[in-house]
């Protein structure tokens, strides 16, 4: 057996891999000039008189896009069909003689507005295609409904290197459908198409996919992210008011963490955006963007400038988990009461009230956040997130977070910092009995138990 001192005085070889015919062998770094092709991957090797042990060092390279568009559901438009490949990919598909195929799956609601239209896309364009619709829920959110997929997909038949699966709907079936490519055939490749405000500014545009497990949330899942996500806000309009003020909590989000642009203009046109359902205006133009399309075109940059260089969270300081501390706990005890983005906003509400008594906010900037969560009609406090659950949250936080609470918090407006310590009891007290004293319906109040 090796023992660390032995690791650290053996000598280690470093080798480049290079693929000549077809093979890959190893070349010692100091070879230069080498013919063949050489990959990133490196293999270190180190011996002593105990044995031999390698080192293997293989980036794994993503690359994904994501595309705002209009009228995806259009025959004319090509997005939904070949968005997902490059000028040189698109050639080679153009000249592939055999029948274009889809697998596409759609969450049943949005199946019984707008099947019609999918089913007309893809006979238009002569595609063999599937439609699965399912009942895409949190409380439907569960491995059975992966092995459907599965089950289906394998009768269907499909390329894994050509032939994307297609997910259509909100954040759940975004989430199911990812897990599920991820898992067949090691990897499939997979479309997203968010239908809801919340999926569009948050889960479409990472890596995550996953299901609920053992009564908790995402407790199965892995990080595969799809080749293409699709983002089309013209699917809005048939939306419930609530689902609208449900996305919006994960665009003010972003808003507080990073950016006092997106704030100010959620707390100046937060109304009418939500009134509107984040439709355009009719003066949107390259000259000019409009408040709908500027508020999710900044959701959108803000939250991938913090998932592209950490998509697999090996850095666990993640500012995008605001409003992930308590919430996930809240969302599960009272399901299906609070959609998810009103469970975040109620964590987020609470956190700034946190965040005024360590005196990292000023009472104006406190009271204008609050205006505005109020403002875009999302819960600021639930009778049911009572100390003994904010504990419990923040316990599973610390088991999770490698002994470290790393909690995000607002330290101005549009601007904040990651926090290690675990947050002081009298401050985590007089934090709650303050929010529950200005925020509970009079006949809640001081519910702690």
């Amino acid at each position: 057996m090796l023992s660390p001192n032995d690791c650290s005085r053996s000598p280690q070889t470093r080798f480049d891999l290079v693929q000549v015919n077809g093979a890959w062998t190893r070349q010692t770094e100091q070879r230069q000039g080498a013919e063949g092709k050489l990959s990133h991957a490196k293999i270190h090797e180190k011996k002593s008189e105990h044995g031999v042990s390698w080192t293997v060092i293989s980036p794994i390279v993503f690359t994904y896009r994501v595309i705002q568009c209009q009228n995806l559901l259009d025959p004319r438009n090509d997005t939904l069909l070949w968005g997902h490949l490059g000028d040189e990919e698109l050639k080679g598909a153009a000249g592939n003689s055999k029948p274009v195929k889809r697998f596409i799956v759609i969450d049943e609601t949005v199946h019984r507005l707008y099947g019609s239209q999918v089913v007309s896309y893809f006979e238009s364009r002569d595609v063999v295609c599937k439609i699965l619709p399912l009942p895409t829920t949190e409380e439907n959110k569960c491995m059975e409904l992966v092995t459907k997929i599965l089950e289906e997909v394998h009768e269907f038949g499909l390329d894994r290197r050509s032939e994307p699966i297609i997910a259509i709907g909100g954040g759940v079936c975004l989430d199911v459908v990812g897990l599920a490519a991820s898992l067949y055939r090691r990897r499939t490749p997979y479309i997203r198409v968010p239908t809801t405000v919340l999926a569009y500014v948050d889960a479409s545009v990472g890596a995550k996919t996953g299901v609920n497990f053992a009564g908790g949330k995402n407790k199965l899942g892995s990080y595969v992210p799809p080749v293409a996500t699709f983002l089309d806000r013209s699917f809005f309009p048939t939306l419930p008011m609530r689902q609208i003020s449900n996305g919006m909590a994960e665009m003010l989000k972003m808003a507080l963490m990073k950016h006092l642009g997106l704030f100010q203009l959620l707390e100046a046109e937060g109304r009418r955006l939500l009134d509107t359902k984040l439709q355009s205006d009719g003066t949107n133009s390259s000259e000019h963007e409009d408040s709908a399309a500027a508020s999710t075109r900044i959701a959108i940059e803000t939250m991938l400038e913090e998932l592209a260089p950490n998509l697999w969270e090996d850095d666990l300081d993640r500012l995008v988990d605001f409003g992930h501390l308590v919430s996930p706990e809240l969302e599960m005890r009272v399901l299906p009461a609070l959609l998810h983005g009103e469970a975040v906003n109620i964590d987020m509400s609470f956190m700034v009230y946190v965040a005024h008594q360590r005196g990292l906010l000023t009472a104006d900037e406190k009271h204008r956040i609050i205006r505005c969560m109020l403002g875009l009609e999302l819960p600021v406090w639930h009778q049911d997130c009572t100390l003994v659950l904010i504990h419990k949250a923040l316990q599973e936080r610390l088991r999770h977070s490698a002994g470290s609470l790393r909690i995000p918090l607002p330290t101005g407006l549009g601007q904040a910092e990651i926090f290690h310590d675990m947050i002081e009891e009298n401050i985590l007290s007089q934090a709650y009995e303050k929010w529950t004293d200005e925020l509970a319906p009079s006949g809640n109040k001081h519910s702690t138990c």
